[in-house]
């Protein structure tokens, strides 16, 4: 799967949902000033903007391991440290963190255990770590008429539904793993507005993540059906709310 997309298409894909997603995650996990914190997997700065409004631009860290998402971020918020690096090799001491939070990335890191234990190293003693993914193998991922439709054409296509953090109880599990303690799971929900079809379709067609990979593979028959198959599922009432569930796990270091 790839995000080594331009920025611009991330924010139009899953933007207005990680956007909101921000406000409710940073609330859950209790940021208030005083801390310091860092994002991991910052995509193209939705979280990061949050921390910073809250925080201030001192005390916020930043890392993903895509260019484009990195210098992306950069340029929206010059006064933050952000580098490129993977969550399962942080380039920060041990303990410089008060919390630590991964906005839609577990489910994408190559060994989701030991990015939350590095996520866990780099935060101080009874400090926070905090992750939250779609509901995706329950149906209430942001992707779920999307994948609904790709199943109904090809049964056997691979979707999200199996990734790490996914569904009911796995980030909890996940957590335990690495090593947190006290670990709390809820779910979070958001929406966003789609003024018309061409508007919801056209984000799967610039190429991000598994969904845009999927499109990209099709050859123009393929993409033709499946585009139908989406619009006979949404209807012809525009505009219309898709709602977007996420779920999301807070533990405490030992």
């Amino acid at each position: 799967m790839s995000f080594d997309v331009d920025a611009s298409a991330y924010g139009r894909s899953m933007g207005r949902f990680a956007e909101a997603l921000a406000v409710r995650f940073a609330d859950a996990a209790g940021v208030t000033p005083g801390q310091r914190a860092l994002d991991v997997g910052c995509g193209t700065g939705a979280l990061t903007a949050e921390l910073v409004a809250r925080l201030g631009p001192e005390v916020v860290s930043a890392v993903d391991p895509s260019a484009p998402f990195v210098e992306a971020a950069r340029v929206r918020l010059p006064q933050v440290e952000i580098r490129r690096a993977s969550a399962e090799l942080l380039p920060f001491p041990d303990g410089g963190f008060d919390v630590t939070l991964a906005q839609l990335v577990v489910h994408f890191m190559t060994d989701p255990v030991a990015g939350l234990r590095e996520m866990a190293r780099v935060t101080r003693p009874g400090g926070v770590v905090a992750a939250c993914v779609w509901d995706h193998a329950g149906g209430r991922g942001p992707l779920t008429v999307f994948w609904q439709a790709v199943r109904s054409l090809d049964p056997d296509a691979y979707d999200e539904s199996g990734l790490a953090g996914a569904r009911e109880g796995d980030l909890a599990d996940l957590f335990a793993a690495a090593g947190l303690r006290d670990v709390q799971s809820s779910m979070l929900t958001v929406r966003a507005s789609f003024a018309s079809f061409d508007q919801w379709w056209e984000p799967y067609t610039l190429g991000v993540g598994p969904a845009g990979d999927h499109v990209q593979r099709l050859d123009v028959a393929g993409r033709a059906a499946l585009r139908d198959r989406c619009a006979s599922l949404l209807g012809d009432r525009w505009p219309v709310e898709v709602p977007a569930s996420a779920w999301t796990a807070i533990g405490r270091t030992r």
